[in-house]
Parts: structure tokens; C-alpha cells; sequence
């Protein structure tokens, strides 16, 4: 007998509330503080793994068609971090292994590290100039192993949520609708339109 498929009208409601829930619990202090950061420095770097790392990618995208210099840690094209420089970090643990080295290059060099996370008492929590916290989740460090690849293997990701959306959905989720939040608080900042946008859209593809 076929099984009875879920609603998935009532699944994406689900993920709608807690989208407002988080929303309603963001410290607007830690947020405001990452628009300063992005907005005081010389370039933007974004770094994250996995679908974190999407998150990040297109991220960077929306900084660049702000007009911000903005860059993909890890893309050929990316150049030398500086002291002037800031780096955000898209991370549901804060312990994955290469972003963690990553922002530990960046603390060594001198520059800002901005962390989006579900996990503020972290590794990279700990070294962070500036830590926006979207969600929580109660797993202690021993559950996880710090390798985002053993995690993604053996279905171990810390989420905002448990069983539902699991292996981090809910967070690169709400990860990614707070990312496009900070992109219109910038354009709202330097007076951006939807056509000064579309200027810098990519038109050789």
C-alpha cells in the first residue's frame, strides 16, 4: 500500500514559522554590528562549506552587485586577504575544519571575522570580532565530529531544528533569507536601486 505523502504546503509553512521565529529573536546589536563591519571595510571576503557555502557564494554575489569588493575564499580569482579586510563566515557549527582555518589566517593577518552561526560558543564563535546568531541548537561539541565531511557522511549537522529539515536545512535557510536581509539594510544605507543592481548583473555568460 502506497504510503500517504506529507503536506508539502504544510511543511513549507512550517519553515515559513520558524523563519518568523528566528526573525523575532535575532540580537539586532550583533546584526547591526556585521552591516558595520561589511560596510567599513576595504574588501569582503565570505568562506563556508558545503551548502553553507552556497550561502556564502551568493552572498558575495549580492555584496558585488552592490559595488562592494567582494570575494570567495578558496576561487582562483580571490586575492590576498588584509588587516583592512573582513571576513564572513557561513557556519551552522563554527567548527568546521576549513572554514575555522580559514578565519584563523584571517585573525593572524589582522582583519575582522564575522561569523553567521547557529552555534555561538564555537571555535571560530570564540575569534570572531562579530557573531550573528540565527537559531540554536543543543548539542554538545562531543555529539559532532569537527570535519564537515564525516558530518555530512554519517548525517550529523548541527540545525535550529532536530528531526525536522534536518542535516542543516533550517539554518542555510535562514541563513541565506538573512544574507538577502543584510543586502537590502545595504541598499537601504547607500541609497541603491533595483537598477543600480541590475548595471552590475553579468551580461557574458
Amino acid at each position: 500500500m502506497q504510503q500517504e505523502c506529507p503536506s508539502i504546503a504544510d511543511l513549507m509553512l512550517l519553515m515559513t514559522s520558524r523563519l518568523e521565529e528566528t526573525a523575532r529573536t535575532l540580537d539586532q546589536v550583533n546584526a547591526g554590528r556585521l552591516l558595520e563591519e561589511i560596510l567599513s571595510a576595504k574588501r569582503i571576503y565570505l568562506a563556508g562549506a558545503g551548502r553553507s557555502g552556497l550561502v556564502a557564494r551568493a552572498f558575495a554575489q549580492r555584496l558585488m552587485h552592490l559595488g562592494f569588493e567582494s570575494y570567495v575564499i578558496g576561487e582562483t580569482i580571490t586575492p590576498a586577504f588584509g588587516p583592512e579586510d573582513v571576513l564572513v563566515a557561513f557556519s551552522g557549527s563554527g567548527e568546521t575544519r576549513s572554514v575555522v582555518d580559514a578565519c584563523e589566517t584571517a585573525r593572524e593577518i589582522g582583519g575582522k571575522i564575522c561569523l553567521v552561526t547557529s552555534t555561538a560558543d564555537s571555535r571560530i564563535g570564540r575569534m570572531a570580532d562579530c557573531v550573528v546568531e540565527i537559531g540554536n541548537n543543543r548539542l554538545k561539541d562531543a555529539d559532532i565530529p569537527h570535519d564537515f565531511e564525516i558530518r555530512q557522511l554519517t548525517g550529523q549537522y548541527r540545525s535550529v531544528s532536530g528531526s525536522f529539515a534536518p542535516l542543516g536545512t533550517l539554518f542555510e535557510t535562514v541563513a541565506l533569507v538573512f544574507s538577502d536581509a543584510i543586502v537590502s539594510a545595504l541598499m537601504e544605507v547607500r541609497h541603491c536601486t533595483a537598477e543600480d543592481l541590475r548595471s552590475r548583473l553579468a551580461n557574458v555568460q
